[in-house]
């Protein structure tokens, strides 16, 4: 059960991590200031899950949380700078955060519904996280 929590931990890590650089990556190009705020609002509540997963996770093991890796953060950056080559509008950056927030939804419920054995702290970061970029979705959905 320790490792099913740690492995947990160390998606949700990796899913706020992920999430923190494609945000800035994005704001680069961000003309918008209403926009942009979003994004530091965005922001700060992946640092927070973060911050939290990086404090329990010492419960579990002595290693710190695993979070995205110079290939994933080179992908990202580079997905983001293919796709916005001709478009860089608002809705265009918005659209562009909200398939990979989509993702990170998906995989988080997986996590939740494949795994029912998981300790209480571990479980409610993984709800918190999930619903956070639920409603990042229902924000984002404003700028397309």
């Amino acid at each position: 059960m320790e490792n099913q929590n740690l492995n947990i931990l160390d998606e949700v890590n990796k899913g706020a991590t992920m999430g923190m650089d494609a945000i800035s990556y994005v704001a680069e190009k961000a003309k918008d200031g209403d926009f942009k705020h979003v994004l530091d609002v965005e922001y700060d509540k992946y640092q927070k899950i973060s911050d939290r997963v990086n404090k329990l996770y010492a419960n579990y093991s002595y290693k710190d949380p695993h979070e995205t890796g110079p290939m994933t953060k080179m992908m990202t950056w580079y997905g983001i700078q293919m796709k916005t080559i001709t478009d860089d509008t608002t809705s265009k950056l918005s659209e562009l955060l909200m398939q990979g927030t989509n993702m990170g939804i998906i995989e988080g419920r997986r996590l939740l519904n494949q795994n029912k054995q998981i300790e209480p702290d571990v479980e409610s970061i993984l709800n918190d996280f999930v619903t956070m970029q639920e409603d990042s979705v229902e924000t984002l959905k404003k700028y397309l």
